[in-house]
């Protein structure tokens, strides 16, 4: 089953944790220890994420065909949403910002 991402391929700017509104840094992102996570929130289709959500893209080799390519192959990281669906990221040269997709079989 081929899989499909949609993006408007917009950068966003990565926020800082004082950007989040303290409800949602209570309710999502208890986890993290506030003096390690200073950065990388950023907000997609109503919903907050951190990068530390997203797991990192494997990149396939030069000496594989491109039809065993990865279909996310293009992006720096991934955070399903279900078994056919999720979100991928791009991080920019710099990492100061992202592009962001949604992927679906």
């Amino acid at each position: 089953m081929p899989v499909t991402i949609k993006t408007n391929h917009q950068w966003r700017d990565l926020l800082y944790r004082s950007d989040v509104p303290e409800a949602i840094l209570k309710d999502q992102f208890d986890y993290q220890d506030p003096d390690e996570t200073l950065d990388g929130f950023f907000k997609y289709r109503g919903y907050w994420y951190h990068i530390d959500g997203f797991m990192a893209v494997t990149r396939t080799p030069a000496t594989v065909s491109a039809a065993d390519w990865s279909p996310l192959q293009n992006w720096d990281g991934y955070a399903s949403d279900s078994y056919f669906s999720g979100v991928v990221i791009k991080f920019s040269d710099d990492c100061e910002q992202i592009k962001v997709g949604t992927y679906f079989s």
